[in-house]
């Protein structure tokens, strides 16, 4: 029995299912997640009113100049695993390639579940606006683990359940969640620009006068939380082997969701902006207020419609959280299958299910971990996730795509970067002026070298016992029957 079931996993391969309106689906489903709706107090207490909107405008732009890296690669390289079998091909699979994909699959084993578990936090944050007393510890010798944790976990699980089964099924799935992430938005723009006309029409709050140093210190900070909520235009990368004619259907979804996402952010920030006065104020004197804002904009729609209206927009809320962790646990756990495939992650990810024909156990894996991480405090887990990714994954891809131009100019390019070069150093200098101008840079800096540390000497022991670079270079079909035979013992 054992024998049968490895060689329908050996077998079984991944289909290409997948269309551009799937494709653009996925993406703002992992982009609108619970993020927008809890920051936006805390974009305008990091920069003031008027520049909360140029944050939004500029982690757009960034977005755009991004994403369009992504979009070249992607249609070059429509493989499962996403930024795993770019930098393998940028850097070369026998060369420096082999360790930096390596690196990027052991800082997602991080990044990722943490990702999923926040979304799943955020969404249990809100059942308190239907039961209140649900953040309080159940066993009082153990105050850190409350309700809410127990309902993340339940959450992650839930939603690993729910994928494991085929795409067509899974697609139907997404489309009714994403129902209900437009709703959401919806509600929120239209009970903001309500309850600025009950409120003598909409207006700008006045912003108080800042230095020009605070000023880019505040914006950096702004527009550091604006990027973490434009992420997730390239999640239809981590998908490539699933889509179909990828060369068209992946750039097109990349620039579409971030056009349609940077307009419906906009709408919302504006519509948003007359009524959040007390809870930016609130946000900037305690971060750790979580719940007051997390029920901002259910308080605006119960200031413009009642209370009815501010539980169903607690409600809507939650179900988007709910499709933005659908669709993370959907593409991430494509990545640990795709470098487990290659020979350079553990074996046992390497699986496709005889019947479903997805990743399963990378799957299962990643739902896991993410719901031990529900029992976390995850209150600085966005600044730390941004700037990880940043350093050891966005960077990284910006500058191979300029160095791939350079070292392999007759490479099929379905898809070229428009303007180059300048989209890819737009990207790069956006990225840095995070990194550089916001408070507590270090910080941040010490988690990401920590990670790309670890990583590198679990690589370097690794590479030492299977003779891999930088011990020894194989050429690709040495390093192929290597694969081969140790799939064998």
């Amino acid at each position: 029995m054992h024998t049968t079931s490895s060689t329908q996993d050996n077998t079984a391969h991944l289909e290409r299912r997948i269309g551009l309106r799937s494709a653009v689906l996925f993406n703002m489903l992992e982009m609108i997640g619970v993020g927008p709706f809890i920051t936006l107090p805390l974009v305008i207490a990091a920069a003031g009113y008027r520049l909360s909107m140029w944050a939004w405008l500029l982690g757009a732009g960034i977005a755009l100049a991004d994403g369009v890296v992504w979009a070249e690669l992607g249609a070059a390289f429509p493989r499962a695993g996403g930024s795993y079998a770019f930098l393998r091909e940028i850097y070369g699979p026998d060369r420096a390639g082999n360790w930096l994909s390596f690196l990027y699959v052991w800082q997602l084993s991080f990044s990722a579940p943490l990702s999923i578990a926040s979304g799943c936090i955020g969404l249990s944050s809100f059942l308190a606006w239907f039961w209140p007393g649900f953040d309080h510890a159940p066993i009082a010798a153990l105050p850190q683990l409350h309700y809410g944790s127990f309902a993340a976990a339940a959450a992650c699980l839930l939603v690993t359940w729910m994928l494991y089964r085929r795409l067509s099924i899974v697609t139907g799935l997404a489309w009714i969640l994403f129902g209900g992430v437009i709703a959401a938005l919806a509600g929120v723009i239209v009970s903001g620009f309500v309850h600025a006309s009950m409120h003598g029409g909409w207006h700008m709050p006045a912003s108080p006068s800042m230095s020009a140093a605070l000023a880019a210190s505040g914006l950096a900070q702004a527009t550091l939380i604006t990027t973490y909520d434009y992420w997730g235009y390239y999640n239809i990368t981590f998908l490539g082997s699933e889509v179909r004619q990828p060369e068209k259907t992946i750039p097109r979804a990349i620039l579409l969701s971030v056009l349609f996402v940077s307009v419906l952010y906009v709408v919302m920030n504006l519509a948003a902006l007359p009524a959040v006065h007390d809870a930016a104020s609130q946000a900037a004197q305690s971060l750790a207020k979580t719940g007051s804002r997390l029920q901002l904009v259910a308080d605006i729609a119960k200031s413009a419609f009642g209370q009815w209206a501010g539980a169903l927009v607690a409600a809507l809320v939650m179900w988007t959280a709910f499709a933005s962790v659908f669709s993370l646990l959907l593409g991430y756990s494509r990545v640990p299958y795709a470098a487990a495939r290659d020979g350079n992650y553990f074996k046992f990810l390497d699986a496709v299910h005889p019947k479903h024909h997805i990743p399963h156990r990378s799957l299962v894996a990643l739902g896991a971990v993410a719901a031990c991480f529900c029992f976390l405090s995850l209150s600085q887990v966005i600044t730390m996730l941004v700037i990880t990714r940043i350093l050891l994954q966005f960077l990284l891809q910006q500058v191979g795509v300029m160095l791939l131009r350079v070292q392999r100019p007759e490479l099929p390019r379905p898809f070229r970067i428009p303007l180059y070069p300048l989209p890819p150093l737009a990207a790069m200098a956006g990225f840095i002026y995070l990194l550089i101008y916001r408070p507590n840079a270090l910080m941040g800096f010490a988690v990401a070298a920590g990670i790309g540390l670890s990583g590198t000497c679990i690589y370097l022991v690794r590479a030492k016992r299977l003779r891999e670079w930088p011990f020894q270079l194989q050429t690709g079909a040495g390093k192929q029957d290597r694969i081969k035979t140790e799939n064998l013992r």
